[in-house]
């Protein structure tokens, strides 16, 4: 029998308490188990330099976080203004971290350091609520310039504001770094503090690459209405808000073209293709020698993916030879448009036996909610056929058979509109019938005899809401323009002018949450112009309501009072 002496059983227990130890250890950075998900962001409790230190000469600085915080996420959250070039070296201590400059500071200069909101917290992801600044200087004095204002976006929070400071006009956010860096808050709030005297021109860019650049074909970009000058006795500003968009200046490319059958070619574009400019005569089909050419019937978007447009040809093509697909003048979503572009096309000899269905309809058949002040109704076909022969088939009535004026408009060779021209009753059931013996396809095929029936009613109109009041602080000089946008259906708004006194009334408006926003349409063209980032062009003056609007039904607000750029008063 082995015998333990006191020393061996005192190292034996040692060992497993030790590991014991360091399990909880670990433990504690993980999940609790059971209870309430923590939603709490992570803050910042502690920092070094303290904000406002002058005279620094440290070549590091200290944040200690309330919690533990997954570190890559700080890497990338870290913005210094101005920029500092180079690879930091950054070492951490539990919650606590030191982050060495990568090059000696400058003398007399305001340094501000931005926690932005891409921190999250280690057990869930937690993003900052907003981002954290902190500045001191090298010299003894601390700037105190600042910006602030409001990224209008569904989901501003993580949206790049970046600040160039203008000594020449030659500023391209596409090819130039900026001077100073934030990041938009949950709420779409930034704030710059600590610039110094100068005019800046300021960006709010959805930097998808996280590289300080603005790159067109991934990022979102929202422009300055105006350049803000910062001087000692009016070192602030605010109201710089900004609307994104999507720049694209690149022209469509046509990438491949498959035929489906000997009547069908499916085209497949480089971006999404304004389907209201898809013509026949845009495309023509060749062969090598340039001796056999075909015009397709029909162009049309039909039952696609984004990208994708279909051609019918009634003249079929030699499958025994080469031939090339020529795209000319099509244009995209941008009004961008392509030149000419060829590519290679194989003939198939496989037949088309399918005849054109109706796969959709907007809205769709048997829809309750339909407003009774002229209505539209859009209705898709997957395969092209001749307007001429249905607009004229088309017949709209009540259930009792009493006709309602109204008037068709083609789209594509696939899909039309019908608008209505009448005020129709309230409450009431409507029937869209067409005659479809006169559709055929390219091919020949077609419906022998066939009644398509659409049905919809109309809404009582005693659920409308409504939203009056008065627009303040707004130049009617300028053209104030309002527009109240659905938060719950894509593409609903109402757009209004107020008198010359702001006094406004939006009437007849579907029950709801909404936004309430306010442009000064400068040039009288009716719509908020974007601006654009270079050669610089500034948007138009926007302001947002500060909160979100409910509008019950069978009951209008009143009295409201809308302040323009409210942050400025």
């Amino acid at each position: 029998m082995v015998e333990l002496t006191k020393e061996k059983i005192v190292t034996k227990l040692a060992v497993p308490i030790l590991l014991a130890i360091l399990i909880l250890g670990c433990a504690n950075q993980l999940p609790p188990g059971g209870g309430e998900v923590d939603t709490t962001p992570p803050q910042i409790t502690e920092v070094f330099p303290e904000n406002g230190a002058i005279n620094f000469t440290g070549g590091y600085f200290d944040l200690t976080f309330s919690e533990y915080v997954e570190k890559r996420s700080f890497r990338d959250a870290v913005f210094i203004s101005p920029i500092i070039d180079g690879n930091p070296e950054i070492s951490w201590s539990g919650k606590s971290v030191r982050y060495y400059f990568p090059e000696s500071l400058k003398e007399n200069i305001t340094y501000n350091i931005t926690i932005g909101t891409d921190l999250v917290d280690y057990n869930n992801k937690n993003r900052m609520a907003e981002a954290y600044s902190f500045a001191f200087s090298t010299g003894d004095f601390i700037d105190n310039g600042s910006i602030e204002g409001t990224v209008f976006d569904e989901k501003p929070s993580g949206v790049m504001i970046f600040a160039y400071r203008i000594e020449v006009d030659t500023i391209d956010p596409a090819k130039h770094k900026p001077d100073y860096v934030s990041q938009v808050g949950q709420n779409g709030y930034y704030k710059f503090n600590s610039l110094a005297e100068g005019t800046y021109r300021v960006f709010a860019v959805k930097d998808e690459f996280r590289d300080l650049i603005f790159q067109p074909d991934q990022d979102k970009i929202g422009v300055p209405y105006q350049e803000v000058v910062l001087t000692r006795e009016d070192s602030s500003f605010r109201g710089m808000n900004f609307q994104l968009m999507k720049i694209d200046t690149i022209s469509p490319r046509l990438f491949s073209a498959v035929m489906t059958d000997q009547n069908h070619i499916l085209l497949t574009f480089s971006e999404e293709i304004d389907t209201g400019s898809i013509k026949a005569y845009n495309f023509l089909i060749s062969d090598s020698l340039g001796q056999m050419q075909l015009n397709p019937q029909y162009a049309f978007k039909g039952k696609t993916k984004e990208k994708e447009v279909v051609l019918s040809l009634k003249e079929l093509a030699d499958p025994d030879n080469a031939h090339l697909l020529i795209a000319e003048n099509v244009f995209d979503k941008s009004g961008n448009k392509t030149d000419r572009d060829t590519v290679s096309l194989t003939i198939s000899d496989k037949p088309d036996t399918l005849s054109p269905v109706l796969f959709s309809t907007i809205p769709a058949t048997g829809a309750k909610e339909v407003d009774f002040l002229t209505p539209e109704f859009t209705f898709f076909f997957d395969d092209g056929f001749d307007f001429e022969f249905i607009k004229n088939e088309i017949f709209i009535s009540d259930t009792g058979n009493v006709p309602v004026l109204f008037k068709v408009v083609k789209l594509d060779d696939a899909s039309f509109q019908v608008k209505i021209e009448q005020t129709l009753k309230t409450e009431k059931d409507y029937l869209i019938r067409f005659n479809l013996k006169n559709i055929f396809d390219a091919a020949g095929n077609g419906y022998s005899d066939s009644i398509y029936t659409y049905n919809f009613r109309t809404i009582t109109g005693l659920d409308f809401t409504g939203l009056s009041g008065t627009l303040k602080f707004a130049d009617p000089e300028q053209n104030p323009v309002l527009i109240l946008k659905s938060k719950e259906k894509a593409n609903l708004s109402y757009t209004m002018k107020p008198d010359k006194e702001g006094n406004f009334e939006f009437s007849r408006i579907l029950p709801g949450k909404y936004l309430l926003l306010c442009f000064l349409d400068t040039n009288f063209n009716g719509e908020y112009d974007f601006g654009f980032p270079f050669p610089y062009f500034p948007s138009e003056n926007l302001s947002y309501y500060k909160t979100e609007i409910n509008l019950p039904a069978r009951w209008s607000v009143t009295n409201f009072e809308f302040i323009f750029n409210e942050e400025l008063r």
